[in-house]
């Protein structure tokens, strides 16, 4: 007996909690969108005070400080997922399965997508304002110096190879969600998150709800980063290349290979 769900039962669970999530009052939807920020953002600072603590490893091997941030960073997905927090990049392969079956439309599609992404946004910024430069967590060397050369490092590339790894971040967070619900434990459920966020972060993809944590928690320490180069460089091309990501190689993909033609079973 399988000790995890296969895939067309899996994709019917992520179809179905955009079901549940368009049927809540609004109110609920914004303040667990607010949380979705927060605990993305926590798993940013983790990984931050962690792989940014280890300047003499990052010189010596910059591969293992990628890997270090990447394992860290899942922490973040792992409390949305089991808490049931709300999550724009998600979103936006789980809201594609109902508009598809055409149970809901164009128009509430991307009202969802949008004030997830907007209270997300707030989320982020309790993590990276509040309980990051108010508190002066990374005020100090190692840890400033690693943030800022980070977050420029994303800003500091052409539109055309964030909007790609911005792809390729949503491809890997949506299958973490994906797997996530193969699990029939919560042990199970952590594993199959974890493995593919912690690709897209090793690897250096671009994750625009993370992104929001970690390049504004930069500009607040004083990094030579302004705000329109955030959203310019980094935000709107990262934004688009998840949508793409999440929507097209998770959402409309396994909708054609399991759902299409069916009914969802609620």
């Amino acid at each position: 007996m399988l000790n995890y769900y296969k895939p067309k039962e899996i994709t019917h669970s992520f179809a179905a909690s955009a079901d549940i999530k368009s049927n809540m009052i609004l109110i609920k939807f914004c303040i667990l969108s607010v949380l979705g920020g927060v605990f993305i953002a926590f798993g940013g600072l983790l990984s931050v005070v962690v792989a940014g603590g280890m300047p003499g490893v990052a010189a010596s091997n910059p591969g293992l400080i990628k890997f270090v941030a990447g394992v860290l960073f899942p922490v973040g997905l792992i409390m949305v997922s089991i808490t049931g927090a709300d999550l724009f990049t998600s979103n936006c392969a789980a809201f594609t399965y109902p508009l598809l079956e055409k149970r809901i439309k164009a128009k509430l599609f991307f009202k969802y997508l949008l004030l997830s992404y907007i209270f997300n946004f707030a989320g982020t910024q309790i993590v990276a304002f509040i309980l990051s430069f108010q508190v002066g967590l990374l005020d100090n060397d190692p840890w400033l110096t690693y943030l800022h050369h980070y977050s420029e490092m994303k800003v500091d590339q052409d539109f055309a190879t964030v909007f790609i790894k911005g792809i390729g971040a949503n491809w890997l967070v949506c299958l973490g969600m994906f797997m996530g619900y193969a699990a029939k434990d919560i042990s199970g459920k952590c594993i199959g998150i974890w493995i593919p966020v912690m690709l897209f972060v090793t690897l250096g993809y671009e994750h625009s709800i993370a992104n929001m944590f970690f390049i504004p928690a930069a500009i607040y320490s004083g990094a030579d980063i302004s705000w329109n180069a955030f959203i310019l460089q980094n935000l709107i091309p990262a934004t688009i290349g998840n949508i793409i990501g999440g929507g097209g190689l998770v959402g409309c993909i396994y909708w054609y290979l399991y759902l299409k033609n069916e009914s969802i079973t609620k």
